[in-house]
């Protein structure tokens, strides 16, 4: 039987206790998230409708008196550590610029960050497009807040602001905030509407399992990585969209979809037709939820695919094939999840029809020779918080 959260920590803290001779301060927990729809929306100023997942990561700290940050990860078993006072963009690389760049961005906006022993452990697959990066930095932020005695609703807000920080100046890797947002924000049984036109974020009812459906997530286990070109590619392909439109954002053209055939790169256009029909389908799903009628987000699942795919060209063979499978086993719609170029598929099922698609998937897999997906259930849970 899985772990509790509240377990976890307590493993965590006890594992502090063993590598530095005394408990940890806090221990802080922030989630994973998957996106229901509104894929590459978020830095174009469009809207969103991410959830928290149950999978977290776990974040033990300490302060300490020397002006160092020492962070040991349990999961890719290092440690590694950095003088607060070297920390800026391009300084520090690798899994620690996302713990470093949230203790760097947190002083720059005026936070009195003292050194810290840090140990993180966490059951998000890292590279899974689960943002196992943006639940990293949440859970240190929020450690890092607790430690510092100035929590409330406000502060969570200046966190968000704190890890996109973190997350595109010092590591390196572009973001729009949806991560960051859920992960701090999110709320048991909703889902977070994000606007990043205004900033707003609005809680939204998820609870499939009221419709006897459940949503499943398909893990391909093809790592992929937000800095290695990619990723930022695509935004620049929106960027010179916007600018060819004369438009701040491409959000400004939502509902002009005939402004496409002003943009003269197919590239570009392709891009940009995806991010406008991704805008109307986000609409589409929110005023379905909003109506108790999860059954109707199935065909926007499969529409979002398909552009995700020919469009923004970000799928690949094996979250095209677990879509595939899905779909021809029972699922009401299914869909890439994250960035892309890798990482996991969402499923909208009947729970009756669980089981044995995700056995198909897996044996789809199997035959093709390639590593066998993992499968996460994915109701809506709560956002980073406390657990010690």
């Amino acid at each position: 039987m899985p772990r509790s959260a509240h377990e976890i920590a307590d493993d965590l803290a006890a594992t502090f206790a063993v590598r530095l001779g005394r408990l940890p301060a806090v221990v802080a927990a922030a989630p994973g998230r998957v996106n229901l729809i509104g894929e590459h929306l978020d830095y174009n100023g469009g809207r969103c409708l991410p959830l928290a997942l149950p999978r977290a990561t776990y974040a033990a700290l300490s302060p300490r008196d020397d002006g160092t940050l020492s962070v040991t990860s349990l999961q890719v078993r290092e440690t590694r550590e950095v003088a607060l006072d070297e920390v800026r963009p391009g300084a520090v690389s690798g899994w620690l610029a996302y713990v470093a760049g949230v203790v760097w961005a947190l002083a720059q906006e005026g936070w009195d960050v003292p050194g810290l022993d840090v140990v993180v452990d966490s059951d998000v697959p890292i590279g899974s497009g689960l943002s196992s990066s943006a639940a990293l930095e949440c859970s240190v932020a929020l450690g890092v807040l607790e430690l510092m005695g100035a929590h409330d609703d406000e502060q969570r807000r200046r966190l968000v602001q704190a890890c996109m920080r973190a997350e595109s100046e010092v590591a390196g890797a572009p973001t729009g905030g949806m991560d960051q947002s859920v992960a701090l924000l999110g709320r048991a049984g909703h889902a977070l509407l994000l606007d990043f036109a205004d900033g707003s974020a609005r809680q939204v009812p998820w609870r499939p399992e009221d419709e006897g459906l459940a949503l499943v997530v398909v893990d391909t286990r093809v790592s992929h990585s937000l800095v290695d070109g990619g990723y930022a590619s695509r935004r620049a392909d929106c960027e010179t969209a916007a600018r060819s439109l004369g438009v701040r954002t491409l959000r400004e053209a939502q509902g002009r979809p005939e402004v496409l055939g002003l943009l003269t790169d197919p590239r570009v256009q392709r891009r940009a037709r995806h991010v406008l029909s991704e805008m109307d389908r986000v609409d589409a799903a929110v005023a379905a939820l909003e109506r108790d009628d999860h059954a109707a987000l199935g065909p926007l699942l499969d529409a979002s695919h398909d552009s995700l795919r020919d469009d923004f060209e970000v799928s690949c063979e094996e979250l095209d094939l677990a879509v595939e499978i899905s779909r021809r086993h029972g699922a009401l719609g299914a869909r890439m999840t994250g960035a892309g170029f890798g990482g996991s598929a969402i499923a909208l099922l009947p729970e009756e029809a669980v089981e044995e698609a995700t056995r198909a998937v897996s044996a789809a897999f199997g035959r093709r020779g390639w590593t066998r997906p993992d499968f996460i259930p994915a109701p809506a849970c709560v956002g980073a918080r406390r657990l010690r």
